[in-house]
């Protein structure tokens, strides 16, 4: 350490030896200038690491720390990522025979859903059938009450017509006169009073 000290003083004196040296126009030659800047950049980034050797060294030291514990949290971590990639094929090995016991069940439950709307599209026909026969019959019963009611309109303005052809005025008087002699002798009580 000691030889550093001397050095350490000689270089913190040569800037000032290096610019009381003037040519005759009163600055400093170009070596003298290119002196003094390789001095001053020496003084500067010398003066630098002796100050910061300390803190980047331990800078360093915890950087390459946490470079293995990424390193071995990593090897950990592809471990373990190895053990679940052989959990996992033998998971997708069983999932085949899984596979095939769900499309075995689906295609059974397939086939009894098919059965079961089948079975409902026939009660449902045959309901639709006998609901069309009774409409069918109650359609039938109305169009035959229509019928009779069309019917005795018909016979009744057909009787009306000829009752009103046939009877004329001394015809309708004769029935009225006849009608009531009848009456007469319907209320006609034999006996005494």
């Amino acid at each position: 350490m000691m030889p550093r000290k001397p050095f350490a003083v000689v270089l913190a004196v040569l800037p000032l030896l290096l610019f009381m040296s003037v040519e005759e126009t009163g600055r400093p030659s170009a070596t003298m200038d290119f002196a003094g800047k390789a001095v001053n950049f020496a003084i500067l980034f010398g003066g630098l690491a002796f100050v910061l050797r300390k803190p980047l060294a331990a800078m360093l030291r915890k950087r390459s720390a946490d470079v293995r514990d990424a390193i071995r949290m990593a090897d950990e971590e592809s471990a373990e990522a190895a053990k679940k990639y052989e959990g996992s094929e033998t998971r997708v090995a069983g999932l085949e025979g899984d596979v095939l016991r769900l499309k075995s069940e689906a295609e059974e439950e397939a086939r009894r859903e098919k059965d079961r709307i089948a079975r409902l599209a026939a009660e449902e026909s045959a309901r639709i059938r006998q609901f069309t026969g009774q409409e069918i019959d109650e359609q039938a019963r109305a169009g035959v009450r229509e019928l009779k009611a069309y019917a005795a309109e018909q016979a009744t303005a057909l009787a009306r017509e000829r009752i009103r052809k046939r009877l004329t005025a001394e015809g309708q008087a004769a029935l009225i006169d006849k009608s009531i002699e009848r009456l007469s002798k319907l209320h006609e009580k034999p006996g005494p009073r």
